[in-house]
Order: structure tokens, then sequence, then C-alpha cells
């Protein structure tokens, strides 16, 4: 096995300084007491048989040699081994780290916080007078205890508000998840317990087993407390980070409900060293709104390379959940409405969260008309863009309209040449994106920014996969808009029906009785229709019909509200008419439905007259039906004398 740089470097000193130790040194260091020996058996045999074996003599120097340089050969083997454990010691750490970051990235905290939670765990370990292994899983702990959330959905880990009672029980899971994970890695210090038990409670409420008091390991007790801390003092998109003394006080009023009390009380007297300690690693708490710039961190603790390199990856990860969570967001919000204009403003809101811009507009197309309208506005020069209609073709909008694809890279300028100059629109870039469903175009997207020099790929790919979304959500409101409108609508006349009348009326009606103002229902039946069909046919009289609804409405004002009842009878409610303005109005309707004439064919011509009967809301009655009744007794009153007339004549 290769090791790395700096255990090289430890293991070549080694090798160097044995070489250096010579015989002599390593005699007296290691084997003075086998010289006596070595001594004691030539006297012996002198002693005993008086000759002095000088083979003896010679054969020890070579003894004592191989033994020194066995001896050598195995102190370097056991120096290797020792430096590789070190080495893949220090490989796990940093393995369960980038673990730890990615996750906490999922998360959505920020990157300091692993390192933190460690100083905090370590220093408090040390207070309670834990044994080593209890230090080194405490440190382990700190980056793990939350590896389980791999199994929670970013959506949960990240949801803006309350967790849903069903949110919280796929929460929970994290810590039973956690600890069958790291149970497979054989930690060599009891890590398992810190991840199964850091949620569990003083008072026995916690999960996932509901152990109290001390049934619960102190190195989960101690991570419970530290861990908390420091994630109050960090912004969360559910909450607004803790200063110091808010995240004490809530541990202080936690003491003896969720936290060991002792734990607590021995944390909070620490805390001035831990945070010194903090502070001089350059790990002090920011703020996560304000993107702080990456920390470069002392070479002792994680090494200035490896400290950005990790840092850049843990950003990337961390933008990347950010930006699934937003999608889902977008997805799941979309679904929410089925009203056009209400999907508009959700779309305008959603493509801010994920791109810049000064101005947003959403043209609608209309086929019949064959341009686009601006329906929705957000942003500067909202108002003298809001009656805004591009033609296909024209301008950047235009563009991306008829061709029906995304456009980044042409000037802005392009949108406003019929604008005059002095109307000060202005802007560095825009980007439009036509919105279409199926093979129907539906209308487009323009955003357009003033700091802005171009959209950039990123953003194109966000808006593109934001407008995706919206038109299936802009198109399935459209059609709802479009069965809506039919459902209250004529087919023959293209004015509302009946079941629209009702719903108007109730609107006048309360109208009525919160000003004190009265209104009209006008009754209208066509006098000799039925010989119309009869003598020119159904399609005759269909075309009666509707031109006589459109002299009718081109009688009555804007605000007032025309419906046609059934057969050749129509419904007007008129607001604020009274006395002789009623009968004014009931002539001119009766004059100019009088003089029409319809042509049928060649030389053939169709007539009709029309009488009319009123009712007064509060005089007449409180109800449609009450209303509708006095009016038509009154039209046929009239009806009849029509009739008379035309018999005199």
């Amino acid at each position: 096995m290769e090791l790395p740089p700096r255990f090289q470097t430890s293991h070549e000193m080694v090798v160097q300084n044995s070489l250096r130790d010579g015989l002599a040194q390593w005699w007296i260091t290691n084997q003075l007491w086998v010289l006596w020996s070595l001594l004691l058996v030539p006297l012996v045999l002198e002693l005993a048989f008086g000759t002095f074996p000088f083979l003896y003599l010679v054969l020890v120097p070579i003894s004592i040699l191989g033994t020194y340089l066995i001896y050598r050969s195995a102190k370097a083997r056991l120096q290797t081994k020792t430096d590789e454990l070190e080495a893949l010691g220090q490989l796990h750490l940093a393995t369960a780290e980038a673990l730890a970051t990615a996750i906490d990235a999922k998360d959505q905290t920020t990157h300091c916080h692993l390192r933190r939670v460690q100083i905090y765990a370590a220093g408090m370990g040390e207070v309670f007078g834990l044994s080593r292994n209890e230090i080194e899983a405490l440190k382990a702990g700190a980056l793990l205890h939350d590896v389980g959330k791999l199994a929670v959905p970013s959506h949960i880990l990240n949801k803006p508000g309350p967790l849903t009672p069903a949110e919280f029980e796929k929460m929970k899971i994290h810590t039973v998840v956690g600890a069958q994970i790291l149970a497979r890695v054989n930690f060599p210090y009891p890590v398992i317990p810190i991840i199964r038990h850091h949620h569990e409670q003083w008072d026995g409420r916690g999960y996932p087993d509901k152990l109290r008091g001390e049934q619960i390991p102190i190195t989960a007790r101690i991570i419970s407390v530290v861990d908390c801390f420091d994630s109050l003092r960090e912004d969360r998109p559910f909450r607004r980070s803790m200063t110091l003394s808010e995240a004490t006080a809530f541990l202080l009023r936690g003491s003896g409900i969720h936290f060991d009390p002792v734990v607590v009380e021995e944390f909070i007297k620490n805390l001035p060293r831990f945070e010194a300690r903090i502070e001089a690693l350059g790990l002090k708490h920011q703020s996560a709104s304000h993107s702080p710039e990456p920390i470069q961190l002392n070479d002792v603790d994680l090494g200035q390379t490896r400290e950005r390199g990790s840092y850049i990856a843990y950003d990337q990860i961390k933008k990347a959940h950010r930006e699934v969570y937003a999608l889902y967001e977008i997805a799941r919000t979309f679904g929410t409405s089925l009203d056009v204009e209400h999907t508009l403003e959700i779309l305008v809101d959603k493509v801010g969260h994920v791109v810049p811009f000064d101005t947003c507009v959403v043209y609608i197309y209309d086929e019949k008309k064959g341009y686009a309208s601006a329906r929705h506005v957000v942003g500067k020069y909202a108002q003298k863009l809001s009656s805004r209609c591009i033609a296909l073709g024209e301008g950047v909008t235009g563009f991306a309209l008829a061709n029906r694809s995304a456009v980044n890279q042409l000037h802005p300028s392009l949108d406003f040449t019929d604008i005059n100059p002095e109307a000060g629109i202005k802007y560095r870039s825009m980007a439009s994106l036509p919105l279409f469903k199926d093979d129907t175009l539906l209308g487009a997207l323009s955003v357009y920014s003033s700091e802005l020099e171009q959209y950039t790929d990123d953003h194109m790919r966000l808006l593109e996969t934001v407008t995706r979304l919206a038109s299936d959500a802009l198109g399935n409101a459209m059609q709802h808009a479009l069965a809506e409108s039919n459902a209250l609508t004529d087919s023959l006349t293209g004015l509302p029906n009946a079941r629209y009348l009702a719903l108007r009326f109730d609107e006048e009606a309360a109208r009525a009785r919160r000003t004190d103002r009265a209104f009209q229902v006008m009754m209208f039946d066509l006098d000799e229709f039925k010989s119309v069909n009869d003598t020119f046919g159904h399609k005759a009289g269909d075309k009666m019909l509707r031109e006589v609804a459109h002299i009718i409405e081109a009688q009555l004002r804007e605000y007032d509200f025309l419906a046609r009842y059934g057969g050749d009878e129509f419904v007007a409610i008129v607001q604020e008419v009274v006395g002789s303005q009623v009968d004014e109005l009931c002539l001119r309707i009766e004059n100019a439905v009088s003089k029409f004439t319809l042509m049928t064919g060649r030389n053939r011509y169709a007539r009709v007259g029309i009488s009319i009967g009123t009712a007064i809301f509060g005089i007449d009655g409180e109800t449609l039906d009450q209303l509708v009744v006095a009016a038509d007794e009154k039209m046929y009153r009239m009806k009849s004398d029509h009739k008379l007339e035309r018999t005199v004549a």
C-alpha cells in the first residue's frame, strides 16, 4: 500500500534513525543482559575442563550480528504497519466527514456545523472524564449522527413550515436507519448508541426507543445538547437563526425535559472555552443567508487544500438539493389552482425564486386574433407593458412564439421597437420561452434584466423546467376556464345562459342590499319569431336570434348584463335606471329591433318585433324567480297590445 506523503516521511525517518544505531549502541540499549551469559559460559567451561572454546568466541559475534539484523528488519516492518494503520484511520475519518458533509448539504445546513458540533462534543467528553474510546465515538458521532437522513425525502427535510404527523413519522426513521447503516462499519468505539439515541429525551418522550434519564447513553445525551445548540445558531428554511443568548435560554427551558440537566449545566459553564476554540479555527457562526466566502481552516485540523475542495463539493451538493426542492415546490404549487390568473401569479412568483429579473411578462396567445397579449406583468415598467400585444415573429418574444423555442441571445430592445424611446424602457438582457401544451401554443414568458449581461445556460435550464411545469398547469387552467365558460354561456348567441344569470343576480342582489340601491330586471320576448322559423327555416331563426342579441346589447351599457333565458326570451339586469329612463330604454330597444331586417335569400327578408317587461328588485320581489314572473306578466301584456295592433293593421 502506498502511504500518504506525510506518513512516508515519518517512515523514512524511523528507518534512517535505526540505521544510525550502531551495533554497540543497540547492544548496550537492548542486549546488555545477554553479555553476562555469553561471558559466563566460557568461564564455566575453562574451570570444568581446562579448555577455552575458541570456536565459541568466533560464533558469538556472528550470532549477535544476525540477531541485530533480524531485530532491525522486524522493527522497520512494524513501523510500516503502524503507519499504514494510521493512514487508514485518517482515511476512515476523512470518508466519514465527506459523507457527513453530503448529508448536511442535503439537509441545507452550513458547512462548519459538523466541525463545531465535533469540538463541542469532544470537549464535553473531556469535561465528563470519558474514556479515549468514548471521546473518539463522540467525534465520529458528531459527524455521522444524521446519516439516516439519506432515507428522508428532501422536501420533508427542507419544508419551510411545520411537518405534518405523517411527515414527522418519516423524519423519525433516520435514527434507526442511521444505526443500521453504521452497524456494518464495525467502528472500534461505541458510535451506534449515539446514532440511535441522540433524539431520546430526558423525560422519555423521545424516539425511537423512548428511553428516559440515565437509560440514555451519556454520549447520546451530549450529542443531543450540542447538536441542538449549534443548529439553533444557524438559519434554516423553516426559521431564522438564534443569538447565543437565545440558544442558551432554549437549552435551559428544555433542561430536565428534553435534555440531561447536568449536561446542559456543564455545557453552558464551558461554552466560553469551546467558543474560543471555534473562533481560533475560523469556524465562527455566520448566517447562511449571507453566503459567506469559503472558510480556510488550520492546516493541522483539515488542511487548506482538502478544506477548499470539501467546501466546493458541499456548496455544489447544497445548491443541487436546493434546486430540486425548489422545483418540487413549484410542481406541487402549480397543481393547487385551476384559475388562470392565479396560475400566472404562481408562475411569475416561482420564476423569481430560480432566476433574477427586473421585469417578467406572461403573454397569452389568441389563435383567432393571431397575436399574444400581455396578461400578467410584474416589476419595472409594469404599467407601461400591461397592454402590450405581440404578433408571431415580432421582436424576441414573437420569435420565441413563432419558433416555439427559447431565446436568450437577442437584445431586449427588439421587443420595444414600437414604443417611443422617451418612455425610457431599457434592459441589458432578456430571455423568452414559449408556453405550449402538446401542440397547442398557449403564450410566452419573457424576463428582462437591467443588471445581467446575459441569461446563462443554467438560467435557461431552470426557466425551461419551470415553464414546462407551468405550461401543463396553464393548459389545464385554460381548459377549465373554457369548460366553465361553456357551462355558463349560450352556445347559439354567445351570451351568458340562465345558469350564469342566476349567479349574476345573486351578486347584484348582495350589492343592492349593501348599498341600498335597486336594479331592474328586464324580460325580452321576440314577436312573430315562430313565423320566421316556419317560413325561412331554423337556420334563419338562429341567425335572427344572434342578430337581435347584438342589437339589445348595443342599447345597454357595458356594465349591464344580458343573458339568453331560453327559446326567444332574453333577460337583462340593469343598474340604477328608474322612472322615465326605463321607458326610454325600452322604446330604444323596440325601435332598434323593429327596424332590423334579416336577408334570408333573394328578395326575401325576415322581421321580428320585441315585447319588454320590467320588474324592480325590492319592490316587485327579492328573488330572481319573483322578479322574472313580475317582468314576464308585464311583457305579456305588452305582447298582447302588439298583437292587437298588428291585427288592426
